[in-house]
């Protein structure tokens, strides 16, 4: 799907916030609420806007230690891999990368004993894994809420920034 300056807009303030009325965007894009509306529909069909999603804070939720793992997959069960993964509660992302693991996720848990629990009782039964390495998340200094929406030949009366607003942890606390 080929996006105008207007779909750019309307992305950076989605990604912004995705609760922003219709006439909101209208009003600071200056166009219609009805052609607000018909180009969001048009833009979720074309799968560019794959949902809208409340951020939630782990550690609000008892989650006080989250990690990065890689794993070294033994050749042919990645797949394999992939899915039995998705089954393993705390797994909240699950990602296929080049380099020197073949998966990357991340874990949330209560605590480290929770952690290690998820790692041996779980991942580690699982088998397929040749190598791990965990990566316990000290901080999140920047977590991005959206992706980057390139820029397009005409401007806008008003864009957010390019990567939308992130969130900046001053106290080092993982967001």
């Amino acid at each position: 799907m080929e996006l105008d300056d207007t779909d750019r807009a309307i992305l950076r303030l989605l990604q912004e916030d995705a609760r922003t009325p219709f006439s909101e965007i209208a009003r600071r894009i200056d166009m219609s609420s009805a052609t607000v509306h018909d180009r969001v529909g048009r833009l979720e069909e074309a799968g560019v806007i794959e949902g809208y999603h409340a951020r939630v804070d782990p550690k609000a939720l008892g989650y006080d230690v989250s990690a990065f793992v890689g794993l070294r997959v033994e050749q042919g069960r990645e797949e394999d891999a992939l899915e039995r993964l998705r089954e393993i509660d705390g797994i909240t992302e699950v990602h296929l990368t080049t380099g020197e693991y073949d998966v990357v996720m991340r874990v949330h848990a209560p605590d480290i004993d929770d952690l290690r629990e998820i790692m041996f009782d779980n991942v580690a039964q699982m088998g397929g894994f040749a190598r791990s390495q965990t990566m316990i998340i000290l901080g999140t200094d920047y977590d991005a809420v959206g992706v980057p929406i390139p820029e397009g030949d005409d401007s806008m009366k008003e864009s957010p920034g390019e990567f939308g607003e992130g969130t900046r942890s001053d106290s080092g606390s993982e967001r």
